[in-house]
């Protein structure tokens, strides 16, 4: 046997006051009295009759000094040598994706395993270590190799459930580094999980892997993409994509909501049988964006998937200034599109209106001395300019090249457009034109110029010779520009699955007193720099919209009130579960959850605890009797 602390034994020394106290004799007070006789006759009736009585003193002693002796020892920390080496090394890997919400199992899958891993804390011997690992996005160490138990049971209770998909197989891979450095006997990994992840059946049969398998065979409907953009054709349209599973073996029905601003949009109801995943594309209009909500009622075991969200961006109306001699069909053009604010001008001499400048300047038939600035639309130039010379006239051209992957060609086809005269252009090489659209001898019909000012767009066809304005390629030509010259093809804002990074371009911070926060949707905020052009988020754990927000403290100020921070929104993220392996909960075939992990038995506890256990019995016992001594 072994001491771990053997300056423990110093305790000892507290016998030799001890046993002081017990030898030490109170002397009696004496006191005259008229006779002994009373006296006399009540000693002979209560003489001593046991042993007990005699040496009641010398046990209480003997009690005395086996407590002390059993506090010195357990100070000692006595270890026997079979024990040293015995030890066994675990790493407890906690699942905490999203499937491990579901409610299957009361309260929680989550909580089911969160109390395995609890008890097999509970139950560690003398000598074992255990670290712990959150499944995670990324996996993390929550807690590294301890015997404390205490800091292991804190680390299991400090995880949270995330909506993120499983990353068990890193996990394992991490939890085998956290035990190469150790003795190959007596180490192992411990997984706690639902089994909902690639590789499980794989991991389950590893030798240095157990599995405790929790939760059970639920069936879920769940919503698995969601996805809104921009249409590129309606000014005003958009696009929804959604995608359900019926992660069951029994055919299920559900109906489908979809909401805009929790305004109701559709609904649908959907007849999936077992295992099917349905796809379905709506068509909607709204100039108005907002929060783009897609449920499903009767959706299962998981409430994370029954419902998913997208942001759909807003649509702002353009002006657009329209100098023409009166060219009919081009104004009915611009309109007929229901975000244009059309300006017709018929006089060149007339002064801009004012308010905000025009989205796009539109020139039928003539070009000014000086363009003016921003985005500019020439039709059929008359005469030339900084940027091209007007040459002779092009007579019957017919389309032989065009730029198919150009935004403004998008749904465009000019080779079979009526174009019976067009002007000849000389563009100007320091413009850096871009031809979209030209003849077979090289000229020019519809190119793009460039220039500090504003893009300049130039189309050479004379719209009252051509067929052109009657044709469906012309009002998407013109969709098309001013879809190109603000910047939103499409208008995309991908919804991105749990568990994902992006990356976004965030201009620095003028203010060196404000601060940038990375908002979830539930939690706290995680600060985020300020000074970076481009800030890498994630991982995005949560479902919901994610929100980076600007925060910018009040002035000082001499009064008494403090005022708030003011915060701005910069950017909206939506993000949702969109791993069907998390939707479907339903454990994998070939899963084996091998026997639970042998638990220490009765006698876990080190040595000095029992030694206490037994210090604290005898103080009891002495104390019982002392109690009996005062009653008799």
């Amino acid at each position: 046997m072994n001491l771990v602390n053997p300056t423990g034994l110093w305790l000892a020394a507290l016998a030799a006051p001890i046993i002081g106290l017990y030898i030490l004799k109170i002397r009696l007070r004496r006191a005259p009295v008229s006779t002994i006789q009373f006296w006399r006759r009540i000693y002979e009736e209560k003489k001593p009759r046991s042993i007990w009585q005699r040496l009641r003193h010398w046990i209480s002693l003997a009690l005395q000094l086996a407590f002390l002796a059993l506090l010195t020892v357990a100070l000692a920390d006595p270890i026997f040598r079979w024990q040293q080496g015995q030890g066994r090394r675990r790493v407890l890997v906690l699942d905490d994706s999203a499937s491990m919400n579901a409610a299957d199992v009361a309260p929680s899958r989550f909580e089911a395993a969160r109390a395995e891993c609890r008890r097999i804390v509970d139950g560690m011997r003398l000598g074992d270590e255990t670290a712990v690992i959150a499944v995670g996005t990324p996996p993390r160490v929550l807690c590294g190799m301890t015997d404390h138990q205490r800091t292991l049971r804190d680390a299991i209770d400090a995880a949270t459930p995330t909506d993120g998909p499983t990353r068990v197989s890193d996990a394992v891979a991490l939890a085998r580094r956290l035990l190469a450095d150790g003795p190959a006997a007596g180490r192992g990994v411990v997984v706690v999980s639902d089994g909902g992840f690639d590789g499980a059946a794989e991991l389950s049969k590893s030798n240095d892997v157990e599995m405790i398998a929790v939760g059970g065979k639920a069936s879920n409907i769940g919503i698995t993409r969601l996805q809104a953009r921009r249409s590129l054709l309606d000014p005003i349209g958009y696009e929804i994509l959604v995608e359900v599973l019926n992660a069951s073996d029994d055919p299920a029905e559900c109906r489908l909501e979809l909401d805009l601003d929790d305004q109701p949009v559709d609904v649908v109801p959907l007849k999936l049988k077992p295992g099917e995943r349905v796809t379905q594309i709506f068509e909607k209009a709204s100039a108005d964006g907002g929060l783009l909500r897609a449920k499903v009622d009767h959706g299962g075991a998981l409430a994370a998937d029954d419902s998913a969200v997208a942001l759909l961006p807003k649509r702002s109306r353009r002006k657009v200034r329209l100098e023409t001699a009166g060219d009919l069909f081009l104004e009915k053009v611009f309109e007929a599109m229901p975000l244009v604010d059309l300006e017709v001008v018929k006089d060149p001499a007339a002064k801009p209106s004012p308010g905000a400048p025009p989205a796009l300047t539109v020139f039928d038939g003539r070009t000014p001395e000086v363009l003016p600035p921003g985005p500019i639309l020439v039709i059929s130039p008359e005469s030339s300019s900084a940027l091209w010379k007007v040459a002779d006239k092009i007579q019957d051209p017919v389309v032989a090249k065009q730029d198919g992957d150009s935004p403004l060609m998008t749904h465009i086809r000019l080779d079979r457009i009526l174009m019976p005269e067009a002007r000849k252009l000389v563009l100007e090489a320091s413009a850096k034109p871009k031809v979209l659209a030209e003849t077979a001898t090289g000229d020019p019909l519809y190119a793009v110029l460039d220039r500090p000012e504003g893009k300049v767009v130039v189309l050479t066809v004379d719209l009252d010779k051509s067929d052109l304005p009657l044709q469906t390629a012309f009002p998407i030509m013109t969709t098309n520009l001013l879809s190109w010259l603000s910047g939103s093809q499409g208008e995309l804002r991908e919804a991105i699955a749990t568990g994902a990074t992006t990356e976004t371009p965030l201009p620095a911070e003028a203010d060196p007193r404000a601060n940038r926060v990375l908002r979830p949707p539930t939690g706290p905020d995680r600060p985020l720099p300020t000074a970076a052009a481009s800030i890498g988020l994630g991982p995005l754990d949560r479902a919901g919209i994610w929100k980076v927000v600007r925060i910018t403290p009040p002035p000082e100020s001499k009064g008494d009130a403090k005022a708030a921070p003011t915060e701005q929104t910069l950017l909206e993220i939506a993000c949702n579960v969109g791993d069907r392996r998390e939707t479907d909960l339903r454990p994998p075939e070939g899963l084996e959850a091998r026997p639970e992990p042998a638990l220490a038995g009765l006698f876990s506890r080190p040595l000095w605890f029992y030694l206490v256990a037994c210090a604290w019995g005898l103080t009891s016992w002495e104390w019982f009797l002392h109690q009996r001594r005062w009653i008799d």
